[in-house]
């Protein structure tokens, strides 16, 4: 029952952006239909801050909707020093839970996910970590991101004998990022009936407009750096990405609605998660769900336009 589109807070909810922004954003997407908040333990920067913000809004202006809305928070990258502050152990999921519940003033989350698969931790002892948080009344559900296929299916069947409500798998996915396909996670994921909501589906805005006419001077390539480089939007990749755009204007989208639409195309995956830094994002990209499906050969020249710059991660 989550919605289609599902706001993040990945960026844009640190303690460098403005406050009153956050604010104009959780109120757009709210009053659009988009219940879910989705955060991290470590999202900011700093670390901790995208919660604290949360925290603020809920107590100045949102409190009295918390039963309409769903918030999740996740557990194991680096978060503080030491041996405990980090990856998938008992002492580290549970800890993290009780420092972002209170970060955010709440009693407890809808959502509580592990973050990523854990080498050294035993797998029974994450996902024990994670019944007790239901048990606890700490967070109604659990769920796992960036988990593959196999180990997925691995965790469903501990949680599944520890009678745990574990229903969601979050990971990345869009038109060039098909790994979720390749690891076996989007197809065990519709076999156990669980659901997936994806990150990045713009590719961090490679699926967007804004690269159609080059690199802006503004643009994250220039201002971060850290998840899209300069070096991956060569000129074959703008050339791609302006023959994808040919193909969301004869639909009549933009590229980014396009692009939001193609991960929601088949019902595997329950919900989109949408990154803004202005309302106006929240309401363009909520436009996805008007229009009508893809056709066949849509979904192939779609595959056959961005097959050469597929990557996985």
């Amino acid at each position: 029952m989550l919605p289609a589109v599902s706001l993040g807070f990945w960026h844009n909810f640190g303690d460098t952006a403005v406050y009153d922004n956050m604010k104009r954003l959780c109120f757009t997407a709210f009053d659009h239909g988009v219940t879910h908040f989705d955060l991290a333990n470590n999202y900011g920067p700093a670390p901790g801050s995208a919660e604290r913000n949360l925290g603020r809004i809920m107590k100045e202006e949102l409190g009295a909707y918390r039963d309409e809305l769903i918030i999740s928070t996740k557990a194991g990258y680096e978060m503080w020093e030491g041996p405990y502050g980090n990856w998938g152990s008992r002492k580290h999921l549970l800890a993290s839970l009780d420092q972002s519940l209170r970060r955010m003033g709440l009693e407890y989350v809808d959502i509580f996910y592990h973050h990523r698969m854990d080498p050294d931790t035993p797998l029974e002892e994450t996902m024990e970590a994670l019944c007790q948080a239901v048990r606890s009344g700490k967070a109604l559900y659990v769920g796992l991101s960036n988990y593959d296929g196999p180990a997925m299916e691995r965790a469903c069947r501990i949680l599944t004998e520890l009678r745990c409500p574990f229903v969601i798998n979050q990971n990345s996915y869009n038109i060039f990022n098909r790994n979720m396909e390749r690891n076996g996670l989007k197809e065990a994921s519709a076999r156990l009936g669980k659901g997936i909501i994806c990150f990045s589906p713009l590719a961090q805005g490679q699926l967007t407009d804004r690269y159609l006419n080059g690199i802006p001077s503004d643009s994250r390539v220039v201002t971060d750096g850290r998840f899209l480089h300069r070096e991956q939007l060569t000129p074959e990749k703008l050339d791609c990405i302006r023959r994808l755009n040919d193909l969301a204007a004869q639909r009549g989208e933009s590229l980014a609605q396009m692009a939001l639409k193609w991960v929601l195309r088949d019902g595997t995956v329950t919900s989109v998660l949408i990154g803004a830094s202005r309302p106006e994002q929240i309401m363009d990209n909520l436009k996805l769900l008007e229009g009508g499906p893809f056709s066949g050969e849509e979904l192939a020249l779609i595959d056959r336009t961005a097959e050469p710059f597929y990557y996985w991660k």
